[in-house]
């Protein structure tokens, strides 16, 4: 029987295991995706290949960078932004999301591959690795833009193109839905703020747009079978905010659940440990009364 100076010790033990047990179980976070129309500046690159890139912007971002940023297409993020993307982000950093593995998507150049679009209605497609319930909403940069200069919050018209609440699920790994783009000319970006709604998370995407002609290089979004052969070689984990776990989820339908057993596994030790502590307790008490 142990002594009554050793029960609060085994008791704290026991609380200490449990906690640090339950302090080791991942984070589910799983949204993550790229604007694949208007093709996004990282989509576009990867969908030319971060191995091979043909434009010379995509070359150049290869060769700043590495390829690993191209094959992380869909994490442009910041993991706590918590709505506060203006204070977080600073002009020139809009398209990185003030990230320096994402400098280059910051350039400001006019070589960008980019989509040819109109004013009025438009379908806009998000290409999701792993759905999740929040807020999308699309900017565009005003008349006069200069897109040879760095974007700045000041560049965004204030009025959003495009609201839209996002939700769990997904169609085919895609959220769809319409906007209204104003009257423009020439050189523009389309800016996209997804902040999710059960986490401080969000996620960024530059567009690159055209009005009135087509851009010297038209931006093509990844295939499936682009995004499938690169998943492997990306270190976006779905059950936190960015690393090494596992690559992204192609299904439309991603499980909230984890695919490892381990957090469970290992909530389940810290229930036996607590379980554990109150045993020795209802033990002492019982001799106590004997």
């Amino acid at each position: 029987m142990p002594s009554s100076r050793r029960i609060p010790a085994l008791v704290a033990a026991a609380a200490s295991a449990a906690a640090a047990l339950t302090a080791l179980t991942p984070t589910v976070a799983q949204a993550h995706g790229a604007v694949f129309n208007p093709v996004s500046r990282i989509a576009a690159c990867y969908a030319e290949g971060p191995e091979t890139p043909k434009s010379q912007v995509c070359k150049d971002l290869v060769a700043d960078s590495g390829t690993q940023p191209l094959y992380d297409w869909n994490e442009v993020n910041i993991a706590n932004a918590d709505g506060n993307s203006r204070t977080l982000i600073p002009d020139g950093k809009l398209c990185s999301a003030n990230r320096d593995k994402y400098r280059a998507l910051d350039w400001a150049r006019t070589d960008w591959p980019a989509t040819a679009v109109k004013s009025g209605t438009f379908g806009f497609k998000i290409r999701v690795t792993a759905p999740h319930s929040g807020t999308m909403t699309m900017y565009i940069t005003k008349a006069g833009f200069d897109p040879t200069q760095p974007l700045k919050w000041s560049d965004l018209d204030a009025t959003p193109v495009a609201v839209y609440t996002t939700t769990r699920t997904s169609t085919d790994g895609y959220y769809a839905f319409d906007g209204s783009l104003p009257a423009r000319t020439g050189r523009h970006i389309v800016y996209m703020v997804w902040q999710r709604n059960d986490s401080p998370e969000a996620f960024y995407s530059c567009s690159d747009v055209t009005f009135g002609a087509a851009a010297a290089t038209t931006a093509q979004a990844p295939t499936e079978a682009k995004i499938a052969a690169g998943a492997t070689l990306s270190t976006v984990s779905h059950a936190g905010h960015g690393g090494d776990e596992q690559p992204p989820a192609l299904s439309a339908d991603t499980a909230e659940a984890p695919d490892s057993p381990l957090p469970l596994a290992l909530a389940g030790a810290g229930a036996l440990a607590a379980f554990g502590a109150g045993s020795v307790l209802l033990a002492r008490r019982r001799g106590n009364q004997s």
